[in-house]
């Protein structure tokens, strides 16, 4: 999943170079670079080159790094790379032995070398990251810390703030949309921006399924927080008809708690919140997410 922590969004290689350095500072911040050992080498330089590999490559290549960081001893080092692998894991469908044994290392990793907590008393996202896996990803994981208990606290009212949340956008054609107006029909929010390489990725998907069920009612939002003079130039170029909402203000994003893109929620026809994605999907897991909502 790609972070987003301000309004302004800086181009794709920056944003791929920012991934990079990433593995290299500790997630509280500290000035201080880590220094990978001999071992950790090698295992870092896989993990920013995992992007660049076919699906199928990067699913066995991703469940074989978690097993060799697994092996690592207890260093900040082996944290930060199953931190970093674990980031990475749910950008497709890889498969949930891949994910478990992603879930597994990290969890290893957390015990062994356990974090403070996160700035504004806010669990580590170490432990947030380990949480989301376990609650949206449907791996199994627990770890006997406060701040793990408190990441899952979150998630779960985070989502209670998401099935209670309501909201009017409007489209790049001027039309206004009410979440709570559209009671009755399978509802998918897809939070995404131009600049954001797994949600361009996804797009193609989000069109077929748009065209494949509309007709079953169900309707796909797409939410930017991006204005009009970057997201239409962008549109242009692809044949994308569900519609495209803005949310320069961000105050949508801010009240679904995205602080990470592509994320997709889908709503059945009763307004439920009935499943979610923290990250890019595949067609394969879009249609496993509408099954949920009644959509076949």
């Amino acid at each position: 999943m790609l972070r987003d922590s301000s309004r302004s969004h800086f181009c794709t290689f920056l944003l791929i170079l920012a991934a990079a350095l990433a593995l290299a500072y500790p997630a509280r911040g500290d000035d201080e670079k880590l220094t990978w050992s001999d071992q950790e080498q090698p295992i870092a330089g896989q993990l920013r080159g995992l992007r660049k590999l076919p699906d199928d490559v990067r699913a066995q290549t991703t469940q074989q790094l978690a097993l060799q960081i697994r092996e690592l001893p207890a260093t900040p080092g082996k944290l930060r790379l199953a931190f970093g692998l674990a980031s990475l894991s749910t950008e497709g469908d890889f498969g949930h032995d891949t994910l478990q044994e992603v879930a597994d290392t990290l969890a290893l990793a957390l015990r062994e070398r356990p974090q403070p907590v996160g700035k504004n008393g806010k669990p580590n996202p170490m432990y947030l990251e380990l949480a989301s896996l376990v609650r949206y990803e449907s791996v199994r994981g627990s770890l006997d810390s406060p701040q793990f208990a408190a990441a899952m606290a979150k998630l779960e009212a985070d989502d209670s703030k998401r099935q209670k949340a309501d909201f009017t956008l409007t489209d790049l054609q001027g039309r206004k949309w009410t979440l709570k107006d559209l009671h009755g029909k399978v509802v998918l929010l897809n939070f995404w921006a131009t600049w954001c390489p797994p949600c361009r990725k996804e797009m193609p998907d989000l069109e077929s399924l748009y065209l494949r069920f509309k007709e079953q009612d169900l309707v796909i939002l797409a939410i930017s927080d991006e204005d009009a003079a970057k997201v239409n130039p962008f549109l242009a170029e692809r044949s994308i008809t569900y519609p495209v909402l803005l949310d320069p203000g961000r105050k949508v994003n801010e009240l679904f708690q995205i602080e990470g893109i592509p994320r997709t929620f889908v709503y059945d026809r009763d307004g439920k919140l009935v499943a979610q994605s923290i990250d890019m999907r595949t067609q394969k897991q879009f249609l496993e997410m509408l099954a949920k909502a009644g959509i076949h």
